[in-house]
């Protein structure tokens, strides 16, 4: 058994994307991260980073005690290593996987989670930022695009590096981004859209980055934007 303490957001989405495709047994955790339940001690001993998601392995691969991880990169790495899926066993195909896994979770997610932030969530309008930010994440559609040219998949087969991509792709009108104007990409999105892994994780997910209307309380902006500080 896993407990995967959750929030829906892109990085949370990866995990149960790739726990309902690997079939594995898992108790979901919700983690609150509007009220900053993120910060309590006792999570911050599995997640010192105070983000989520966070997994505890009531049965690790080395036999040992319960394991904790966070950061989701790694927790893909770990679990497909782990369960031997998601992860080509020739090692170029491997490596191949893996530095799309870093390329999401280094570049794709930080920056679209850039443009989210100042597209819904700033106070106020920044046109310089959501101009950098807007041309930055349609420069990494591009390169997904182009990579998926003539590929069902990231690194050839079906992998780790699709599962973690794909949650950062679902916002794309947050984003500022047409999918129409990357065909491939697109192409690619709709097949993972329909899978059935991808159907039941998404299971009453808000497309939070979607709405243009959203709306906060002055204590939950401070908690998610200004490290749990109260106001």
């Amino acid at each position: 058994m896993i407990d995967l303490y959750y929030a829906a957001t892109p990085n949370g989405l990866k995990m149960t994307m790739y726990m309902e495709e690997a079939g594995i047994d898992y108790r979901l955790i919700r983690v609150n991260i509007g009220k900053g339940e993120q910060f309590a001690p006792e999570y911050l001993r599995i997640s010192p980073n105070n983000k989520i998601p966070a997994l505890v392995d009531h049965a690790p691969a080395d036999g040992g005690g319960p394991l904790s991880m966070f950061e989701s990169g790694a927790m893909l790495q770990y679990l497909a290593d782990k369960t031997g899926f998601g992860l080509p066993r020739d090692p170029r195909a491997r490596l191949e996987a893996l530095q799309w896994l870093t390329w999401q979770v280094a570049g794709l997610g930080p920056m679209a989670g850039q443009i989210g932030h100042f597209n819904i969530y700033a106070p106020e309008t920044v046109p310089y930022a959501i101009d950098r930010y807007t041309r930055e994440v349609s420069r990494l559609y591009g390169v997904l695009d182009k990579q998926l040219q003539g590929r069902d998949f990231i690194a050839g087969e079906f992998s780790i590096a699709d599962i973690a991509c794909y949650p950062w792709i679902v916002p794309h009108e947050g984003h500022g981004q047409t999918l129409a104007d990357f065909p491939d990409l697109q192409r690619w999105f709709e097949a993972m859209r329909a899978r059935p892994a991808t159907i039941k994780a998404y299971v009453g997910v808000e497309n939070v980055y979607a709405r243009k209307d959203r709306t906060m309380s002055a204590e939950e902006r401070a908690i998610l934007f200004g490290q749990g500080r109260p106001v």
